[in-house]
């Protein structure tokens, strides 16, 4: 069989990578290709995305170095029973692409993940060759993501970390019953136990640099970006209190950086034990809100669960407004007096509104044409503040709240008028 064109191979391999959602730089060390004359260089802020039409991140050069792959997990497009064109790269071609991306100002970075061919380490061994390649022989100084195998050895993780800017290690589904039931061949405690290196790997490096003895030399990088996480929602019956359950645990227990939620998409010759259709995508945004509420709003993970009806999150409202609206006791709050933490509890008010409140109102009592300038969402946060010209009177326990602020529902195309 003739070999498939790098312009064929290229364009099966990024469509086989746009299942992977963890992708965003920020948080990657500084780097600058300037003081040893090579190319490329990572900001403290993450590099800049675009988006393919279904919302996919498209911003980094993102491929797989081969979309074979010798385990079975159901819901994946690659799994060693699809019947998908396969192919692969070289290291040597995935950094020579790199290159002509980047020279090209198509890209800033390079995002590569694999399946799993012969071994682990093997696979592990070739995409690290081919980071070896930019770093080394290319200089290149831009940001690398690795998505990493958790099944290989410790030796070649950490030479991982001193390669890349970020590491993940997909923990694949929320619960342990759901990876046993779709991906029998992957094991949560060997997964948990790759997250655990990095993590201490991570932490030993950022001692080193804090280290007075060290600070005259140049101590050890070791995946500066940090690590994230990827699991797919969806495919199993985990709810989204399960799900978000997982990622607080995940968040304290390996110092991650990011969960990030993909949408089960239904593929091709679908195995028996996957749904027929995909989740809205909207499930997927309110997970992200929701882990959001938790990692910079202050709040606690039972507090959204309990905002949830049957373990799902509301569709139709935000994670913060649904608590609010079965929270009404502790509204309404008032801007010019409350602190921080009850100011971030506002629907419709965020952090840099938050910030916004808190500097002004040291030098003058806030009035709702001051709130207007600093968020778009005064509609919604009205029943649940008070300002100097402003009090809610009976608006919070007014029968018809919720429904006020539901957005109005589109009618199916058959629906009776």
């Amino acid at each position: 069989m003739p070999q498939k064109s790098l312009q064929d191979r290229l364009a099966i391999l990024a469509d086989a990578a746009k299942y992977d959602a963890s992708c965003a730089s920020s948080g990657a060390g500084n780097r600058n290709a300037l003081k040893d004359k090579g190319i490329g260089s990572t900001e403290g802020m993450g590099i800049c995305h675009a988006y393919a039409p279904d919302g996919r991140c498209i911003s980094l050069l993102k491929i797989l170095l081969t979309n074979a792959c010798i385990y079975d997990c159901a819901y994946c497009i690659n799994r060693v029973s699809s019947n998908v064109e396969r192919a692969a790269f070289t290291p040597a071609e995935v950094a020579d692409l790199t290159m002509a991306f980047y020279r090209r100002n198509y890209i800033e970075g390079l995002f590569l993940s694999s399946g799993i061919i012969r071994t682990s380490d093997y696979t592990m061994e070739l995409m690290l060759e081919a980071v070896r390649l930019l770093r080394t022989e290319h200089r290149f100084s831009g940001y690398v993501h690795l998505k990493t195998i958790p099944e290989c050895s410790p030796e070649l993780m950490s030479e991982a970390g001193r390669l890349a800017d970020r590491l993940s290690i997909n923990v694949e589904l929320p619960t342990r019953a759901g990876l046993k039931q779709l991906a029998p061949e992957k094991d949560e405690t060997t997964i948990r136990t790759a997250m655990g290196h990095v993590r201490s790997r991570i932490e030993d490096a950022k001692d080193a640099r804090r280290d007075r003895t060290l600070r005259r030399a140049k101590p050890p990088r070791f995946a500066p970006g940090g690590q994230s996480t990827q699991m797919i929602v969806g495919a199993d019956a985990a709810s989204d209190a399960e799900i978000l359950t997982t990622s607080a645990t995940l968040y304290a227990g390996y110092g991650l950086r990011r969960v990030y939620y993909s949408a089960f998409s239904p593929i091709p010759a679908p195995s028996a034990v996957l749904p027929l259709k995909a989740p809205p995508l909207k499930r997927e945004h309110r997970l992200y809100q929701a882990d959001w509420l938790h990692r910079f709003y202050g709040f606690e993970m039972p507090e959204i669960e309990a905002a949830t009806t049957g373990g799902m999150l509301d569709l139709d409202i935000d994670p913060k407004l649904a608590w609010a609206l079965r929270n009404r006791h502790v509204f309404p709050v008032d801007v010019n007096k409350a602190d921080r933490e009850m100011l971030l509890r506002i629907p419709g008010i965020g952090t840099t509104a938050v910030k916004a409140i808190l500097k002004t109102r040291r030098h003058r009592s806030l009035r709702l044409d001051d709130l207007s300038k600093m968020t778009r969402a005064l509609k919604r946060a009205l029943p649940f503040l008070v300002a100097a010209d402003w009090r809610p009177t009976q608006m919070l326990d007014a029968a018809g709240l919720e429904a006020s602020l539901r957005p109005p529902k589109q009618m199916e195309l058959f629906d009776a008028p």
